[in-house]
């Protein structure tokens, strides 16, 4: 069965960093492009950060440029979400989502999801 389990999410004051993990079983994420989407309370899913089959990365996020960074590790079959100068608006439930071809920040285009990991941010 095709799944993906999100792990990472904390509570972690104003400045502080996490790491998210989002590992894949059931298949292999080689031939898949992988995002991270964010949805905090009473807004919409956004797209955080992608990356392709080939490790090229697209973050169309402007709020997180330069914070976070998108990495992945096809040998254990997981993409990392490495969140640094955490903010109070970075609270969401984060979530990581496969699709095949290129990378979009639209959450309707990807067809995997995993369950989501809660991130607060507060003092």
């Amino acid at each position: 069965q095709l799944q993906f389990v999100e792990s990472g999410g904390d509570l972690v004051q104003p400045g502080g960093s996490l790491r998210l993990s989002c590992v894949a079983s059931g298949f292999t994420l080689d031939d898949l492009v992988i995002g991270w989407f964010r949805q905090a309370p009473g807004k919409q899913r956004e797209g955080v950060s992608c990356i392709s089959r080939r490790g090229d990365t697209f973050v169309p996020l402007v709020s997180v440029k330069g914070r976070f960074a998108i990495s992945r590790d096809n040998a254990k079959n997981t993409v990392y979400l490495q969140m640094n100068s955490l903010k109070p608006e970075d609270t969401a439930v984060y979530y990581c989502a496969a699709r095949r071809d290129i990378c979009t920040k639209f959450p309707a285009e990807y067809t995997y999801w995993g369950q989501g990991t809660q991130v607060t941010v507060s003092s």
